[in-house]
């Protein structure tokens, strides 16, 4: 049975959340018993410590988890390692760094045959950023457009857009200067998930965290619509 490309971007997880309310999510978001869930540290430069919080966090959940170094690559086909999985989750760090690194190495190619053959692609900030056409992004000091993501989804995305005091106001002023086109804004605590390019659910593991449309309205100024989110898990 043909799966349905999937994409969900996280505000959250194994390695900033108290609970693995949105990891659980994405696992059950994939429909698949005992999925195989790669883990991508590149944008942290595989960082060790990383990698080792994530096998603790997914070794003790009904899934397979494996992950995938670039920096130290010991995996010969990368094709066929990456289309093996179910899931592929990318963590946080540099995604200028990260995005470069993957197409030295052919994974950006391999990224969208996982997704236009209906894997489950995910991830936190860098990892959430790079699925789109452009971001918000932290790569080279204070968050400015970035420009040459991966475009699996169309616009642009903000991460962290809660919690970090530039956010919001820089990513709505290179939205409202079309330096960056209309796109989405992530919260902290929050995930949005979308099949063939809809967002069809939006989740959150706190309250008043979200996903927000940003774009520029009829009347020339920016229009922010927040997302009807579903509580996962006790409110904390």
């Amino acid at each position: 049975m043909a799966r349905t490309p999937t994409i969900a971007l996280l505000g959250g997880g194994f390695s900033d959340d108290p609970d693995t309310l949105l990891d659980d999510f994405v696992l059950e978001a994939v429909g698949r018993t005992r999925p195989k869930v790669c883990f991508l540290p590149t944008a942290s430069g595989d960082a060790p410590g990383y990698i080792e919080g994530f096998h603790k966090a997914f070794g003790a959940r009904d899934c397979e988890p494996d992950h995938l170094e670039l920096f130290r690559r010991t995996v010969t086909d990368l094709r066929a390692f990456v289309l093996a999985q179910d899931i592929v989750y990318v963590g946080g760090g540099n995604t200028a760094n990260m995005l470069a690194v993957w197409r030295v190495h052919g994974l950006d190619t391999i990224l969208r045959e996982a997704y236009e053959s209906g894997g489950l692609l995910c991830g936190i900030s860098a990892g959430a950023c790079c699925w789109f056409e452009t971001a918000f992004s932290d790569s080279f000091g204070p968050p400015v457009p970035l420009s040459d993501g991966l475009g699996l989804l169309p616009g642009s995305l903000c991460p962290h857009y809660d919690s970090e005091p530039g956010r919001r106001p820089g990513y709505r002023a290179a939205v409202n200067d079309r330096a960056l086109p209309g796109g989405w804004a992530v919260d902290d605590g929050a995930a949005g998930l979308f099949r063939d390019g809809r967002l069809v659910d939006v989740v959150t593991r706190k309250p008043g965290a979200t996903l927000r449309r940003v774009d520029v309205g009829e009347d020339g100024s920016v229009a922010e619509v927040a997302q009807t989110a579903r509580m996962l898990g006790p409110q904390v």
